[in-house]
């Protein structure tokens, strides 16, 4: 018989140790030869990203030793960071963002960029195979003193290590050339402020020269309100492409000539944003057919019968990283279900066969009984504007304990980060941490999120901190109507642009009784360019979500939580780390600095050596448990075994 507890103070087999543990879920996914590699974090080690290979047996052998670090700053969220050239691999180091060399035969390694007369002055990202055993790559430069003076090319690099050779710089931002099949062109992205990728960029071909060099370019497709976020050569003469001329991110075949064609018309996403460069959402299967990720799931695009159909064998996986790949028959990914986290996956589509790679992580594999785990259930509210937002409902869980008779569970309105982004319903050990001591967790998809359509990501333009907030509100207090959350312990929690949400709800309206506030964004005119609080790929994105200034200043100082500390509806704990380049702790120390003698009840949580989002596995668990025991002072219940967030006022 399970315990009668107040909700909160259920004890769990799930700890912080456990959520860190399973912190490093793969990534940059490709196949080399024939075999699965991938790079993964290691929160056991400092957050350091370790490269990996498939062997016989489904498990996996570490590429490069420590302490090599597959990372690189550029757009300070990192681009893809290896690729394999003939006997080499070639990859870029986090500790001085170079790029390296790895012979395979005799692993041994050496820089082929020079060292940058600045630490991490120069970077490189999304590296390609190019002309004759060269690598291309972006690189960016930092030009000045401020965040945002950044300057960006395409250049080749040299195994032997020459200076990189620049083959073009068509926009302020791109993604690396891809070499055509036979040699003669390279294509590639581009775009420019204030425009962000997922709002227009161009498709760039040009013809490359008997020297290596690239001749003028010309644009075959994309534009000013048209996205394209993925493109590959098919044959010498035509790409294919997924854009969105029509508010869906489908899959076209293009021709140097600039005719278009969607392969397959749906109302659909089969992209996505473009926060990494060198992100893959289709790969081509051959004989017309293509694997594709709609809105996460895996599908196969049949251009024959102009169809995207689900693969019945991943039905279950809700969520597959932009990293695929194919080899023969089979699609090798990153995927995670309700139940599963994210782990390398092959489906065989001629076989109808799935497997999973049983990848060491530190841990991360354990998984407790599963009645310990939240099943997310899809939903979806209606704004009071009529207005449906998806959203993922994880309620309490956990066989030993049940909530003492008319008790309401605590809920946590999570609020995903981007605001360009999206929450899918998978399994994640963070919200059990929660859901397993009886706080309920809700993951909103609000307007502005993607998956749903041009339109829908475009509800959010000019409206940050309108919409959002809104519309997270409209879904907790329908909760509250429906009797499942208590309407007096609320809480609003989110980092990055969901830090900046969270603060922006605590800040402007009375739903929520507390709020967790993760690397934010609170004072909209100090994050830009011109402000100097914030790095150059998002210095203009507040032109989109507020206005562009000067008109729009009234709206950046209303909507600023920074300018209405006095206005805190309840307690806040802020959670910062100290070398973030994205969202810079300047602000959260300013927010802090004027909430010390208010009155009103926080926490500020710093953390050494973290940029923007934790890696290291102390930092997890110190902010979950920090988190919790801020629940628990704030609702009233007792959570033992955790130390207790000191909270000032």
């Amino acid at each position: 018989m399970p315990m009668i507890t107040p909700n909160g103070s259920w004890t769990s087999p799930i700890e912080a140790a456990d959520v860190a543990a399973a912190g490093g879920t793969p990534q940059w996914l490709d196949v080399v030869d024939g075999e699965t590699w991938w790079a993964q974090s290691r929160p056991a080690e400092g957050g350091r990203v370790a490269l990996l290979r498939a062997t016989s047996g489904s498990g996996a052998q570490e590429v490069l030793p420590a302490p090599w670090n597959v990372r690189n700053r550029v757009h300070e969220y990192g681009g893809r960071p290896w690729v394999v050239v003939g006997g080499l691999l070639v990859f870029t180091n986090w500790d001085d963002q170079r790029v390296y060399a790895m012979d395979r035969a005799s692993a041994k390694v050496d820089p082929i960029t020079p060292a940058p007369s600045q630490p991490h002055g120069v970077r490189y990202g999304d590296l390609r195979p190019g002309l004759g055993g060269e690598v291309w790559a972006v690189r960016e430069r930092s030009t000045g003193s401020r965040r945002a003076d950044v300057a960006r090319d395409l250049v080749a690099l040299s195994a032997s290590g020459a200076q990189p050779r620049v083959l073009a710089a068509t926009h302020h931002f791109l993604t690396a050339p891809q070499i055509s099949p036979d040699g003669r062109r390279a294509a590639w992205l581009g775009w420019d402020h204030p425009a962000m990728p997922w709002d227009g960029t161009q498709l760039c071909v040009a013809d490359i020269a008997a020297d290596g060099t690239f001749a003028a370019h010309r644009v075959v497709a994309g534009g000013a309100e048209v996205s394209v976020c993925q493109l590959e050569w098919e044959s010498p003469d035509t790409l294919l492409a997924l854009l969105d001329p029509d508010g869906w991110w489908n899959l076209h075949r293009i021709s140097l000539g600039g005719e278009i064609t969607n392969l397959a018309p749906v109302p659909a996403e089969l992209g996505g944003a473009l926060w990494r460069i060198g992100s893959r959402w289709f790969a081509p299967l051959g004989g017309g057919r293509h694997a594709v990720l709609n809105s996460g799931r895996l599908a196969v695009l049949d251009e024959n019968t102009a169809t995207v159909s689900p693969v019945a064998e991943a039905a279950e996986l809700v969520a597959w990283s932009p990293t695929i790949a194919v080899h023969g028959d089979t699609v090798a990914g990153v995927a995670a279900g309700a139940v599963s986290e994210g782990a390398v996956v092959h489906v065989n589509l001629r076989t109808g066969t799935r497997s999973e790679l049983a990848v060491p992580d530190e841990g991360g594999a354990w998984l407790p009984d599963p009645a310990f785990l939240p099943v997310p259930h899809e939903r979806t509210f209606k704004s009071r504007s009529g207005e449906e937002i998806p959203a993922y409902v994880y309620p309490p869980a956990n066989p030993d304990h049940a909530t003492p008779e008319g008790e309401l569970p605590p809920y946590l309105v999570h609020v995903h980060g981007g605001p360009t982004g999206r929450a899918f319903g998978v399994l994640d050990l963070g919200f059990a941490y929660f859901t397993s001591r009886g706080i309920g967790v809700v993951a909103v998809n609000y307007g502005g999120s993607t998956g749903y359509g041009r339109r829908y990501r475009e509800r959010l333009r000019e409206q940050w901190g309108v919409v959002d907030v809104q519309d997270c509100v409209d879904v907790a207090e329908a909760l509250v109507t429906e009797g499942l959350a208590d309407p007096d312990r609320l809480a609003v929690r989110g980092g990055s642009a969901g830090g900046f949400t969270s603060a922006a709800s605590m800040t402007t309206v009375r739903t929520y009784r507390a709020g967790t506030v993760q690397f934010p964004i609170l004072d909209l005119s100090g994050w830009t360019g011109e402000g100097g609080e914030t790095h150059d790929f998002e210095s203009r994105y507040l032109d989109s979500l507020v206005g562009p200034l000067p008109e729009a200043q009234g709206r950046y100082d209303e909507r600023s939580p920074i300018n209405n500390t006095d206005s805190l509806a309840g307690p806040v704990l802020f959670l910062q780390g100290l070398e973030d380049e994205i969202c810079p702790p300047e602000q959260a120390d300013r927010f802090v600095e004027a909430l010390d003698g208010s009155g009103t009840a926080h926490a500020y949580l710093t953390f050494p050596g973290e940029q923007h989002g934790f890696r290291k596995a102390e930092t997890i668990i110190a902010a979950l448990e920090a988190e919790l025991s801020f629940y628990g002072q704030v609702f009233g219940f007792a959570t033992p075994g955790v130390p207790a967030v000191e909270l000032r006022s």
